[in-house]
């Protein structure tokens, strides 16, 4: 299926309840799932609330990678929108599996903007296989 784009949505379980309340570690690991995919950064913003829990955004130019963690449930939402052929969702999921050191975790794949539902022709210089 040809697509715009590819979002994953990404439960993370049973993860380090310490590193889902560091605003900067949350920050630091979701910049480099960013580069991970091989996506260009463009901002980000992260927010640390009281009495814990961190969300925040990477802006990327192929979309964006969102997080917000609940420290007190060891558990974090996690979105990843990439579109175009150059970036790869799966490879920021990896690796924030690895460092939220989640045990456990629940994942969907969206194809965002279906070549067949919004009449992208085949010889689209957006065209991206699925």
């Amino acid at each position: 299926m040809k697509s715009l784009g590819r979002h994953i949505i990404a439960e993370f379980y049973d993860c380090d309840k310490e590193i889902l309340d560091d605003v900067e570690v949350i920050e630091k690991s979701m910049k480099d799932a960013a580069y991970e995919t091989g996506a260009t950064l463009v901002n980000s913003s992260f927010h640390r609330f009281l009495p814990y829990g961190v969300s925040g955004v990477v802006v990327i130019s192929e979309s964006h990678l969102t997080i917000h963690t609940w420290p007190e449930y060891g558990y974090a939402a996690v979105d990843l929108f990439t579109c175009g052929d150059d970036v790869d969702p799966w490879k920021a999921f990896s690796y924030l599996k690895r460092a939220l050191k989640s045990q456990r975790v629940h994942v969907v794949e969206h194809l965002r903007g279906k070549y067949d539902e919004i009449g992208i022709p085949e010889n689209s210089p957006h065209k991206m296989e699925v």
